[in-house]
């Protein structure tokens, strides 16, 4: 598996915090707050495979590109950016070695605090 930064999504959360489209939430709470598949589903439909792919900061090119398999370590909810999501994607890429996709996550992480 070759996962990658995706960078334009990294881009977009960035701007996101910036402009107080944050929600400060909990460790634990992205499980209640991920979108479901159906949620997704209704994204991609309305926005496109592009858009759904700046929700994820990770992404594998070697996946058909309009498959939810390509796109990985999502950190919001297509409208804000969650706290909980960005801490826990920042341990699976961690886990997983995914060390650039870990270490922009962690500059993210430090961003929402400041702000």
């Amino acid at each position: 598996m070759t996962i990658r930064l995706n960078k334009k999504a990294l881009e977009q959360a960035r701007k996101l915090v910036e402009q107080g489209k944050v929600v400060r939430d909990e460790r634990d709470d992205w499980s209640e707050h991920a979108p479901s598949a159906d949620d997704e589903n209704r994204f991609i439909e309305k926005h496109g495979w592009d858009e759904y792919a700046l929700w994820h900061l990770g992404e594998d090119p070697e996946k058909s590109e309009e498959t939810k398999g390509r796109f990985s370590f999502p950190y919001g909810d297509f409208s804000k950016v969650h706290r909980c999501a960005v801490i826990s994607l920042e341990s699976r890429a961690t886990q997983n070695d995914h060390d650039d996709i870990a270490r922009e996550d962690k500059r993210l992480l430090a961003q929402i605090d400041e702000e």
